[in-house]
């Protein structure tokens, strides 16, 4: 197969990022290899859920510690994507954090076996984090470090199985769509992934719900039904 370039890291649209995650920039920093790193308004949604400021002091800490754990995975799970990016020589625009989670964006396009790496970098990351906090955890004597490192296991696993869902714009849709390329034209290929991601799109709303009853975790992320009705139609392609 040709190896045409797309846009997505790659296969969203151009000014995608701007019109799905529409939040505002508050704070911004340089990481890891220079990568600008902006913090989202609606960030300030997670330690809202997840901290409990009226149940005291321990109960305080713990919730702050998890929200800290939360964070840092879905950080390093980004820069997973932003590593896999400039090792092929792709430059990275940015990093976001906000109240759904986060993406990394980078500043031009890239082919789909340079995408393959990068899209699979984020959830690669979690799992390895899930691996070894999984392995470590049951070796630690202190409880509260061997809680840290369960929460820390539980969490990736967590972030990695939501992402390899297969639906647009998750790593698990984009994946899925590359997986497609190495077999099919690309019409085709477009409208069969967006014909999945759009059934879980429109079931989305009740799997957060189970989600969240089930593990007690959810993000504020809904996946794009416009972004996925597109694929579909082929109207994206």
């Amino acid at each position: 197969m040709a190896q045409t370039r797309l846009r997505i890291a790659g296969i969203v649209p151009n000014g995608f990022y701007e019109q799905m995650f529409n939040d505002t920039a508050i704070a911004e920093f340089r990481g890891p290899w220079g990568v600008p790193v902006q913090i989202g308004g609606t960030l300030i949604l997670l330690p809202l859920v997840f901290v409990s400021f009226t149940s005291g002091p321990i109960v305080l800490f713990y919730d702050l510690v998890f929200v800290a754990i939360l964070l840092g995975s879905i950080f390093l799970h980004e820069l997973g994507h932003a590593w896999a990016c400039l090792i092929q020589g792709i430059g990275v625009r940015r990093i976001m954090l906000y109240g759904g989670g986060g993406f990394c964006e980078p500043s031009q396009a890239s082919t789909p076996h340079e995408d393959e790496l990068i899209v699979a970098m984020g959830p690669i990351v979690n799992l390895v984090l899930w691996a070894v906090a999984s392995l470590l955890g049951p070796m630690i004597s202190d409880p509260e470090i061997a809680w840290a490192m369960e929460t820390v296991a539980y969490i990736n696993l967590f972030l990695a199985l939501l992402n390899l869902m297969p639906v647009m714009p998750l790593d698990g849709g984009r994946l899925f769509l590359l997986l497609l390329l190495r077999f099919m034209r690309p019409g085709p290929a477009y409208r069969v992934a967006g014909a999945l991601g759009l059934v879980i799109a429109i079931l989305w709303i009740p799997l957060l719900g189970f989600s969240y009853f089930a593990f007690g975790l959810v993000l504020f992320f809904l996946p794009s039904v416009l972004l996925n009705w597109r694929m579909a139609t082929g109207q994206v392609n």
